[in-house]
């Protein structure tokens, strides 16, 4: 059987955690239209019965202004040499550009087996489709080029076929039905921080980070009722005056953040769950060694 490990990379933006969340078929990695969203390694589980496929997405590799985007980049370049396959995601509806030739250029000094995934096919008419393909193929010797929707799935299942191709022999590194690595408190502050993006949406894209203080079984469990998670987490802000955007007038916002959170993480995790959400300032945490740390960076 196929076993092995392909890193999912790219510019901000180009669809990594769609694609994810598309080849396995349910959301592992939260998603938003603002760029530099992921901040960690995110592994899913692709089973198939030509063996299994350990899916690791990744941050985008950009310029970095703060020392989180320095060691973001960091954790893209471990996870270069560390995989047996790469698939560099590129946006056909914004073409091939100066992130994506630099990206090219890193993969080659890798030297890991690559995919050229141009994602967003649905987005564009099939001449400038033509062109982003051409484009994507010059940008270095690649295994394979397909184009993709993450999207709406198309050619996904091609794509899938085409990374067992590339996969060496080997056998299974995680137990049947297994389907991610990430710790439950982690994908709890993925998605609150998800619907907190949604709703600030430009006021503070980067600014806002989330830590879940606490998670364990509310009283009903032991009363014999219904079970309920208790989750307490603070979403953490750079500056005093961010504060009230993510509060809202009388705590509107930090209560939608709270109900569109909620929701999401009952269908997730299968239970009802009773979250409790505040707002603190962590005063400039994106450069800040001790709290990139206390935030887990």
């Amino acid at each position: 059987m196929k076993s092995g490990l392909a890193a999912l990379v790219g510019r901000p933006n180009v669809g990594k955690s769609t694609l994810l969340n598309g080849l396995l078929g349910q959301k592992l990695a939260i998603m938003s239209d603002k760029p530099q969203t992921t901040r960690t390694v995110v592994r899913g589980v692709l089973h198939s019965e030509r063996g299994q496929a350990v899916l690791v997405d990744t941050p985008g590799l950009h310029k970095p202004q703060t020392l989180l985007g320095q060691r973001l980049n960091d954790l893209v370049r471990g996870t270069l040499a560390e995989v047996d396959l790469v698939c560099l995601l590129v946006d056909a509806s914004s073409g091939v550009g100066r992130g994506d030739r630099f990206l090219a250029g890193e993969l080659a000094r890798v030297g890991t087996p690559a995919i050229c995934v141009v994602n967003k096919m649905d987005a564009v008419p099939r001449p400038r489709l033509v062109e982003a393909l051409q484009a994507a193929a010059a940008l270095a010797d690649w295994a394979e080029v397909v184009p993709v929707s993450a999207r709406t799935g198309e050619q996904l299942e091609v794509l899938v076929g085409l990374v067992f191709d590339h996969l060496p022999e080997g056998p299974p590194l995680y137990p049947e039905g297994h389907v991610t690595d990430e710790p439950e408190q982690h994908l709890i502050a993925e998605v609150i921080r998800e619907k907190a993006l949604a709703l600030v949406r430009d006021e503070l894209p980067h600014s806002v980070a989330v830590l879940v203080d606490e998670v364990g079984p509310g009283q009903g469990e032991a009363e014999g009722r219904d079970p309920v998670l208790v989750v307490r987490a603070t979403l953490f802000v750079e500056r005093a005056s961010q504060k009230p955007i993510v509060l809202g007038r009388q705590g509107s916002v930090l209560r939608e953040i709270g109900t569109r959170a909620r929701t999401e993480l009952e269908a997730l995790l299968g239970t009802r769950v009773y979250l409790d959400l505040h707002v603190k300032v962590a005063k400039e945490w994106q450069r800040d060694p001790k709290q990139l740390a206390r935030l887990g960076f």
